[in-house]
């Protein structure tokens, strides 16, 4: 049975957008491969949301761009998981206060995910380790060339090795760790390996202090694990605590087929969301939520059969959706822009689609309450893949995947598809 809440909801999007980018050097001592652009308006009504929102495109020319983060000043630093032009960080700027991006400056020689402003500092991910870089007042990057490393040596395979990061109010940097190992089995069978080895460097979220170069691993704190790959993560302050989204696993039925149909396979396991506090385990890879018994399972590779219950110890879920959606960010909505109903809920970015609901590439949004989800979670912006998933008539537009909150109230969305950057806005229709 098709979610209650999947309902597509429309409404049309009037965009303003900068193209044609023109090489241009910039008088700003500390940007010296600044480019200007040149404005002009793209509509872009092909997006779906709910009346009174309207959304604009910022950028179209980005490459990969994965998280990103606002300044309080207006500036959008958004990290690219490919270098372009040998930078891996792009700071996009209005100068002129006419709400389009006409600035745009490259810093960075290293490609990662993640990125995070708090205190003072922007911090940005590459695949094995976190820098920092000192803001002035404005919360612009004072030294664009000599970031300081405080967390290196982490593992990377090629496999789930973006280093996705949150920062708390209290010092400390939160850094996940993907497996690149799907379901730690021993080589050569379908037997899991108890207890996984894997636990010890990967399969988790990681604490470090964020004020301290050169950190490792050893210098870090284990803060949770069981967590196979969490591409989003978002420190809650009204909770004051972390919320991760995690990636599920696959292969149920090509590998046990006596105890899963194809048809399960594109069901299960749920894509969740958890709190998280030091200690925690989520109870990967020996168990996995089953969105529709409502029950943590028992993996095959360690004596499941889709029935078996298992990981007493392991935390649940706060909220779940469908499985294969890949959720790729989190963000806890604290402006004032939104209706009220919108105030302290999460937004979630999701990069793929269910196949069994033939949804996706979507920004979902769940309300909360108390620090608790208070209700289902709905579509809030829909059709960035730009056809119909239940009969698609041509290739995947754009994947919803980075998340982040203007000054002002506004949400920006990247697409690491085709390289664009969304903002999106709110404006009481008129009665």
């Amino acid at each position: 049975m098709m979610h209650p809440f999947l309902k597509t909801l429309s409404v049309a999007a009037a965009l303003v957008t900068v193209s044609g980018l023109a090489a241009y050097k910039s008088d700003d001592t500390t940007a010296p491969n600044a480019k200007k652009t040149t404005t002009g308006v793209i509509p872009a009504t092909d997006i779906k949301m709910p009346a009174g929102f309207s959304a604009t495109i910022l950028a179209e020319d980005l490459e990969t761009p994965r998280h990103l983060a606002v300044s309080k000043g207006g500036d959008i630093y958004v990290k690219i998981n490919k270098l372009k032009e040998g930078k891996a960080i792009y700071r996009l700027r209005d100068t002129n206060g006419d709400g389009a991006i006409d600035e745009k400056v490259g810093f960075g020689d290293y490609k990662g995910s993640g990125i995070f402003i708090r205190g003072g500092y922007l911090y940005a991910s590459s695949n094995t380790g976190v820098y920092r870089y000192k803001l002035n007042e404005k919360e612009e990057v004072i030294d664009m060339n000599n970031p300081e490393q405080i967390v290196k040596g982490l593992v990377s395979k090629g496999r789930d090795e973006a280093k996705n990061i949150a920062v708390d109010n209290n010092g400390y940097v939160y850094v996940n760790v993907g497996s690149y190992d799907e379901t730690c089995k021993e080589a050569g069978t379908n037997k899991g390996k108890m207890p996984c080895p894997l636990l010890d460097s990967v399969g988790g979220i990681w604490r470090f202090k964020a004020d301290q170069l050169n950190q490792q691993y050893s210098d870090g704190t284990r803060y949770a694990t069981g967590l196979k790959n969490v591409v989003g993560l978002d420190w809650n302050s009204g909770t004051n605590s972390l919320f991760v989204m995690m990636h599920g696993r696959g292969k149920f039925h090509d590998v046990f087929p006596q105890y899963y149909t194809p048809q399960d396979s594109e069901k299960l396991p749920a894509e969740t969301m958890y709190e998280v506090h030091e200690g925690d385990d989520a109870g990967w890879p020996y168990v996995y939520y089953d969105p529709f018994q409502k029950k943590k399972i028992l993996c095959p590779e360690y004596g499941g059969d889709g029935k078996k219950t298992g990981g007493e110890k392991a935390i649940n879920p706060v909220a779940d959706f469908p499985a294969h959606m890949g959720p790729n960010a989190v963000l806890f909505y604290t402006g004032k822009m939104f209706p009220a109903r919108y105030k302290n809920g999460a937004f979630i970015a999701f990069h793929g689609q269910a196949p069994s609901l033939k949804k996706g590439y979507m920004v979902a949004f769940v309300p909360f309450k108390n620090g608790k989800p208070s209700g289902p979670w709905e579509i809030f912006a829909d059709n960035f893949a730009g056809t119909d998933l239940a009969k698609p008539t041509g290739p995947i537009q754009h994947r919803p995947t980075g998340l982040a909150q203007g000054p002002d109230g506004s949400l920006y969305v990247t697409d690491d598809l085709n390289g664009t950057l969304y903002r999106i806005a709110y404006k009481a229709p008129k009665k």
